[in-house]
């Protein structure tokens, strides 16, 4: 046979061109990864199905080819890679050193646990019962007001407790700023609502925030008192809390509470650790006397009853700086009054310490 046999470098390179892709393949390879993208972009838009395929396959055989023309006029450029259209913004993930906290230190996180650790006690141990609850607005700033008794009252946090869990509102405490100094307590008293008793504070709370705001007039003075005085309520200091309601424009509602004053009654007060220890007070409770320094911790199981009275609102412009002394303190008195009428009643009607 007399055939020639083939230049193995002419092999070589056939199958280099046979193996290297066409312009055509170049043009579908791109077109057809538009497919599991998003739209083909074009210089007139966004394009989708065959005829927006066939409008890609256009305009990349005319940029391969180098084709002038086919630029549309104005300089604009073509694409010929595939654009996703409707670009989902990503939301960061979740970051866990994020807070509830708010501006007062308060968590709705810490507060959801200790309802649920305290729910047990007000329910069965002080089995506290309300009169009156709807009268507690359901929006909108108030000012609460209550007398307050026990050597560590249990009062302010059965208000608070009662009001979140019936009303599903959360109830800001004003106490004396000594409590946000006690280390480890202070931090658990904001996070659980508690704000130092400041009159800016009570204004932004019920003006600017539309809050309830639970305050005790009467200060340490009631805590402090020793079981003999018990249901004798403090005076109401310079009437302050009236003058915010003023300022404010928001009632103010007083709740009295029976009931307290027995969970953990004082028998005598000891000045002296009082003033080595930096407390206001330093109670020696009937408690302590029985459970020794568990009885600090302890309460009596007293039943607690609650009756909230008819808001209270005052015929003066909200917002002015200063207002009459002597009406803030006639405003005050009057309500301290009622206040101390409502407790006598509930004291008649009461059979019972343990029973109510």
């Amino acid at each position: 046979m007399n055939g020639v046999s083939p230049d193995p470098s002419d092999i070589d390179q056939t199958v280099r061109r046979a193996s290297r892709p066409t312009d055509n393949d170049i043009i579908e390879a791109i077109v057809e990864s538009g497919q599991h993208g998003a739209p083909t972009a074009t210089a007139d838009g966004v394009t989708d199905g065959e005829s927006g395929r066939e409008h890609a396959r256009d305009a990349v055989r005319d940029a391969v080819r180098g084709d002038d023309q086919a630029r549309p006029t104005g300089g604009a450029s073509v694409s010929i890679l595939p654009v996703p259209a409707n670009r989902r913004r990503r939301r960061p993930p979740d970051d866990p050193r994020r807070s509830d906290v708010d501006e007062w230190g308060r968590s709705e996180h810490m507060r959801s646990i200790v309802r649920r650790l305290y729910n047990p006690m007000y329910r069965y141990w002080f089995r506290v019962e309300w009169e009156g609850l709807e009268k507690i607005p359901t929006d909108g700033g108030a000012l609460l007001i209550a007398n307050h008794a026990g050597a560590i009252p249990p009062d302010a946090p059965a208000i608070m407790h009662g009001i979140e869990e019936e009303l599903g509102r959360p109830v800001y405490g004003l106490a004396d700023y000594f409590f946000r100094t006690v280390p480890v307590v202070g931090t658990l008293w904001s996070r659980t609502g508690g704000v130092p008793a400041h009159p800016d504070n009570a204004y932004r709370l019920l003006h600017d925030q539309h809050q309830l705001a639970l305050v005790f007039p009467e200060g340490t003075k009631a805590t402090s008192k020793t079981y003999s005085d018990r249901y004798r309520l403090r005076r109401f200091g310079r009437g302050g809390f009236v003058e915010i309601a003023m300022r404010a424009g928001v009632p103010v509602i007083p709740i009295a509470v029976v009931g307290a004053e027995e969970s953990m009654p004082i028998l005598f007060r000891m000045s002296g650790v009082a003033k080595a220890l930096n407390l206001p007070y330093f109670p020696v409770t009937a408690n302590s006397l029985v459970l020794g320094p568990l009885g600090y911790v302890t309460y009596l199981p007293a039943k607690i009853k609650l009756r909230v009275l008819d808001p209270i609102t005052f015929d003066v412009e909200p917002g002015l700086e200063r207002y009459s002394r002597s009406r803030v303190m006639d405003e005050a008195e009057a309500v301290r009054a009622k206040l101390q009428d409502a407790l006598h009643d509930m004291l008649r009607e009461r059979r019972s310490v343990w029973f109510g």
